[in-house]
């Protein structure tokens, strides 16, 4: 049995749970940021007040937390796991379009975690009182931060490579829980690239908007 529940096929089945919620969580975040481009700062204000108050938020954000933490960690593992089990290049490599995203899943999730950390400092952690700021007018704060160079070359430098994670995430998740076959996967392989180009280039328009018009 803990050979089962501790195999690479269950962490890997667990990262794609962790994953698909936070596949979830975008769309939602996405959602939010986009009142950001309204010039009227009480709308993003007011859906930012109800998602730092409303009760069942809160263990919203700690599932957030705890899929985030999963599948780096494991991810990170399982990347570990496979370089140890491969300590020589093949000489034959194959030269798939799965393949292509899949080999870079470890740097793009790096990158994306170091703006994670950025994030999380800039706007969790003055909510939770860690770091000094105005926890009521995250609608100011995010407008100081988008008029910073270097901050909108770290965001879009990380949406860009998110969107290439996206890809690879999405299809290889559905593919962990089962959805692999001739009907599925020309269907999620649609949504996939629906998926890694629309959200990135919504948070990615975000940030040039403010940068450059606002």
């Amino acid at each position: 049995m803990d050979r089962v529940i501790f195999s690479s096929v269950a962490k890997k089945f667990v990262m794609a749970l962790a994953g698909v919620f936070l596949l979830l969580f975008l769309p939602v975040h996405l959602s939010i940021n986009l009142l950001l481009l309204k010039s009227d700062p009480e709308p993003f204000t007011k859906a930012a007040h109800f998602m730092a108050t409303f009760p069942l938020i809160r263990p919203i954000e700690v599932v957030l937390i705890a899929a985030i933490l999963i599948h780096i960690s494991w991810g990170i593992y399982l990347q570990i796991q496979n370089w140890l089990a491969r300590p020589v290049r093949y000489a034959a490599r194959n030269k798939s379009e799965t393949y292509f995203f899949s080999r870079f899943m470890i740097w793009t999730g790096a990158c994306i975690l170091t703006y994670f950390i950025i994030h999380f400092t800039n706007f969790w952690f003055i909510r939770l009182g860690f770091i000094p700021g105005n926890s009521e007018n995250f609608y100011a704060i995010a407008h100081d931060l988008f008029k910073i160079p270097a901050y909108n070359f770290i965001y879009l430098t990380c949406f860009v490579l998110l969107g290439l994670h996206l890809f690879h995430a999405f299809t290889s998740a559905f593919q962990t829980l089962g959805l692999n076959n001739r009907i599925w996967r020309p269907v999620l392989n649609i949504i996939a690239w629906i998926y890694a180009i629309v959200l990135p280039l919504g948070f990615a328009t975000i940030s040039i908007i403010l940068w450059q018009f606002r």
